[in-house]
């Protein structure tokens, strides 16, 4: 018999996967927060949109001067939306025949199929008076007086709207750190492994990272799973925490 194997039977030999090792190296980085940031809602009310808009221009204007006495400049004042929407109220028509109050308009001398029922009219919808909206969010350089920029916007007449949020002015340096040593990590931990194995750590294969940064989420997690995270979680909440995790896979030799 010959050894000789057909094209065929080359493609359907299986392939043997090149010896390599993946590993996940992970790593926390936390710095103090420097800013905060919120978004605020200025709502206002008229029988007309031109005096809502009026209205709602006045109560910014308060709202920002309340704001630039506690060092809030303008440009630190950004509108996300505006908006105006008609406030009206639809006058529904009742089935009739059923003993409720007919609403509209009734014309008597026509019934339906003889039955001396009247026949109503849906009416035109009754307009009313119309809103104006405005979403504007609010950088506070000055962390420590978030609160009180926070109160003074309440009080001048704005509503808190979402999420309050701390950032630090240099994130891009955080997130370059923690993706550094979270590779690192990752590098140190194939070695190991790959010595454990008797083998030399080759050319890297692939790698893909993933960061989430949070304000004290990861140690919250952390110490309700201590098993689905890595070592090294950090000791203290309430700082902004950049955490890594990056999937490397290389080469053994």
């Amino acid at each position: 018999m010959s050894a000789y194997a057909t094209p065929q039977a080359q493609r359907l030999a299986p392939v043997q996967p090149a010896e390599g090792i993946t590993v996940t190296g992970e790593a926390v980085r936390r710095v103090s927060p420097e800013n905060a940031e919120f978004v605020i809602e200025i709502t206002s009310s008229a029988p007309n949109a031109a005096q809502a808009l009026r209205d709602n221009l006045a109560k910014f204007t308060q709202v920002a001067q309340a704001l630039h006495a506690l060092g809030v400049q303008g440009h630190d004042m950004q509108t996300i939306s505006q908006t105006v929407v008609n406030m009206y109220t639809p006058l529904m028509q009742s089935l009739p025949g059923y003993g409720m109050p007919q609403i509209g308009q009734t014309y008597p001398s026509q019934t339906y199929g003889g039955m001396g029922l009247p026949l109503t009219m849906q009416p035109d919808l009754q307009f009313g008076s119309y809103q104006a909206r405005n979403v504007v969010r609010v950088n506070v350089r000055d962390i420590a007086r978030a609160g009180d920029v926070l109160d003074a916007a309440t009080r001048a007449g704005g509503v808190v709207a979402g999420a309050f949020q701390v950032r630090t002015s240099d994130e891009a340096n955080a997130r370059r750190s923690a993706l550094e040593a979270a590779g690192k990590d990752a590098r140190a931990k194939a070695e190991a492994l790959a010595a454990a194995a008797g083998k030399q750590l080759g050319d890297t294969i692939a790698i893909s990272e993933e960061l989430i940064a949070s304000n004290g989420t990861y140690t919250a997690l952390r110490n309700a799973m201590p098993l689905a995270f890595g070592a090294g979680a950090p000791q203290a909440a309430g700082e902004l925490e950049y955490y890594a995790r990056v999937s490397a896979s290389f080469r053994l030799q």
